[in-house]
Parts: structure tokens; C-alpha cells; sequence
């Protein structure tokens, strides 16, 4: 089974929860195990939050720009893309300390999922693009997979 889905939300805190109940809604009905869809669905909301508060330049009062979020179920992995308008990413050299509200969410990401990549949108444009892997694991009763 191959399907995607791709979304373009605006950098507004109420598109975070709509990305991540299409995923979970998209897991379930395909039959994805739902240990499975619980952590691709909060590494998804890691990326979101990232786009939502470093995606762009400060917009005025009222405006918002905009990011995109992909899904790709192919076989038994399910590759997710976050990908903003902002400045670009720049690595962090160690993760925030225990304490700290901010700056856990690619470090999480990176342990929810089994492969992640962090980089720059090519053409030096600007931008970020998240993307990351998980193999799937898939319900006894799942109808949309063949054996």
C-alpha cells in the first residue's frame, strides 16, 4: 500500500492539532499499530511547533504566513516533511537543559523516530526542511494491507 497526503497550513498555533489528527486519522485507517501513530503524531507536532514559531519573519498583527506538511505511507515506512519559509536552519551544538520551556522538540523528534534529517531548503532561498522515517507496524486486523 502507497499513499501521501500533502497540507499547506498558515503558521498559526491551531494548525499544529489539525495536522496531527489528519495523521493519527490516516494511520488509524489504514490499520498502523497505535503505539505507532502516537509517536509519529507527537514527533509531527515537534516539526509543526518548530514551522509555526520559526518558520518566517514576524508578520503584522492579523497576518500569518504559511508551511506544508507531507505524509508518505509506502510499504512499512511512513516518511513525514515539515518545510517553512523562515531563515533557515541553523544546528544546535548541545540539547536545552531540563529546565529549559524551549528547544526539546528536534532532539524528541529524533527519538521518536528512527531516521531524521534537518536541513536547509536547496536553492539558498531560505527555509527548513524537517523530515523523518519510521518503520511501521500494523494492527492484526488492518484490511488495507496484503500479505
Amino acid at each position: 500500500m502507497s499513499m501521501w497526503w500533502s497540507l499547506h497550513l498558515r503558521r498559526e498555533a491551531a494548525s499544529v492539532p489539525l495536522a496531527r489528527r489528519l495523521l493519527i486519522g490516516t494511520m488509524e485507517t489504514a490499520g498502523v499499530d497505535p503505539d505507532v501513530s502516537y509517536d509519529l503524531s507527537v514527533a509531527l507536532s515537534e516539526a509543526c511547533a518548530n514551522a509555526v514559531e520559526h518558520g518566517g519573519a514576524p508578520f503584522p498583527e492579523g497576518a500569518a504566513g504559511a508551511y506544508r506538511v507531507t505524509a508518505y505511507l509506502d510499504g512499512e515506512k511512513c516518511r513525514i516533511e515539515v518545510a517553512d519559509s523562515g531563515p533557515g536552519f541553523v544546528p544546535v551544538a548541545q540539547p536545552a537543559s531540563d529546565t529549559a520551556e524551549h528547544g526539546r522538540g528536534l532532539y524528541l523528534i529524533q527519538e521518536l523516530a528512527d531516521h531524521v534529517h534537518f536541513g536547509n531548503k536547496p536553492g539558498g532561498r531560505g527555509g527548513t526542511v524537517i523530515s523523518f522515517d519510521k518503520i511501521l507496524k500494523w494492527r492484526e486486523d488492518t484490511p488495507l494491507v496484503t500479505a
